[in-house]
């Protein structure tokens, strides 16, 4: 009998954002470019992944998506059924593409047993069958005191070191361990692997690009999903208002989760100012990023992988709520040498200075490049994703 190719699936919980969701893309990619053959299937809530271009042999399932409001409810995002009704066909949806899909191994992203335990039936399902189940999880999560207590709510223990074979952070030890200062069950520690960052390519997808480039060096202002990215994309633009004249040209990318209203407001001031073009989203930030002289952006996990892997100058404008995630990255990347830090004052009810934004832009023509102090093999997290892989792969 024909022995099957190998077959991947990644879970990606989440439906707000695009995080998950690229780091998901990206581990698909690297996985069928380097293993002939194999099949790679993502599960995920995203409402925009059908505008993402996917390698060959790299598809995906979309669930009913779920939002958290600020009061920690769940809601539908589109679908006007009760959550608990969403939920219920969510967890069906899964269960039924894992058994039709048959894995060998599923990497489950950041929610070990997915948004309010959705994925625990799958995960038993495919232990019990010989799947091998690997929890992936990015560099940072939180601090370790409100991470320990968020895994204790969700009972994640007993089920990391009852189903879980192992656990990949995609980050290295020596720089920061998101596990750190976490009462991690017995064995829990000597599954769990460092793969180094995740290096991105700009060549996967369609031409570049649905909005002109600046003709000139320019500098990238971007806020990853948008979401929570209103402040940012207020104090440059207001850096541009008062001090445009003396500053590069720029490409303000304002994602596609920021609320409407707050879109169209950004993109009528850009209109205003001539150094500035601004536009809401393109799946193909690689290729942005890959263009610019100089990023100024929110310092999320894919954007920070993105700023390493092009070697571009950066200013991390980190937010502290409701994970302080990206100040964390943020400080470190900063200590290292890696991208520079610039706190937001109305993190902590200050005012913004335009000023203070448009000496931060200015600087990055000057500052070292994050190559002069980057580690050996700190990059190579996408490598050592396949070599981890082939373990578990027929």
């Amino acid at each position: 009998m024909t022995q099957q190719p190998a077959r991947v699936l990644i879970y990606s919980h989440d439906s707000f954002g695009l995080g998950h969701l690229r780091r998901c893309r990206a581990l698909g990619g690297a996985l069928t470019a380097a293993l002939p053959g194999a099949n790679v299937l993502i599960l995920s809530g995203s409402p925009i992944i059908g505008a993402f271009e996917f390698p060959e042999r790299v598809d995906f399932v979309r669930v009913p998506g779920i939002i958290k409001l600020k009061d920690g409810a769940y809601i539908p995002l589109k679908l006007q059924v009760e959550a608990g009704d969403a939920f219920r066909l969510r967890a069906e949806i899964i269960a039924q593409a894992a058994r039709a899909f048959r894995p060998d191994l599923m990497i489950v992203d950041k929610e070990p047993l997915g948004l309010r335990g959705e994925l625990t039936p799958t995960l038993e399902a495919l232990k019990a069958g010989g799947t091998k189940l690997v929890l992936g999880l990015r560099d940072v999560l939180d601090d370790a005191e409100a991470l320990d207590q968020e895994w204790q709510r969700k009972g994640v223990q007993p089920a990391l070191a009852a189903l879980y074979d192992e656990i990949w952070i995609y980050g290295c030890d020596d720089i920061y361990d998101p596990l750190q200062g976490i009462a991690l069950a017995e064995g829990l520690r000597e599954k769990t692997r460092f793969t180094g960052y995740l290096r991105r390519e700009a060549t996967i997808g369609r031409p570049l690009l649905r909005t002109p480039l600046p003709e000139r060096p320019f500098v990238l202002v971007t806020t990853g999903g948008g979401g929570d990215g209103e402040g940012l994309i207020d104090w440059a633009l207001s850096a541009y208002e008062h001090f445009g004249a003396d500053l590069p040209p720029a490409l303000f990318v304002l994602g596609p989760f920021m609320e409407p209203a707050r879109q169209e407001g950004f993109l009528a001031r850009a209109a205003y100012l001539p150094e500035v073009t601004a536009m809401v989203f393109d799946a193909e930030m690689e290729r942005i990023v890959d263009r610019a002289a100089g990023v100024v952006a929110m310092g999320g996990y894919n954007t920070f992988c993105e700023i390493l892997s092009f070697d571009k100058p950066a200013v991390i404008v980190p937010r502290e709520k409701p994970r302080r995630e990206q100040w964390i990255r943020a400080r470190q990347a900063a200590d290292l040498g890696l991208t520079r830090l610039l706190e937001d004052p109305a993190e902590h009810g200050g005012v913004r200075d335009p000023a203070a934004m448009a000496a931060a832009i200015r600087g990055l023509e000057g500052q070292p490049r994050p190559s002069a102090a980057l580690r050996p093999g700190m990059m190579d997290g996408l490598d050592a994703v396949v070599r981890l892989s082939r373990r578990f792969l027929p």
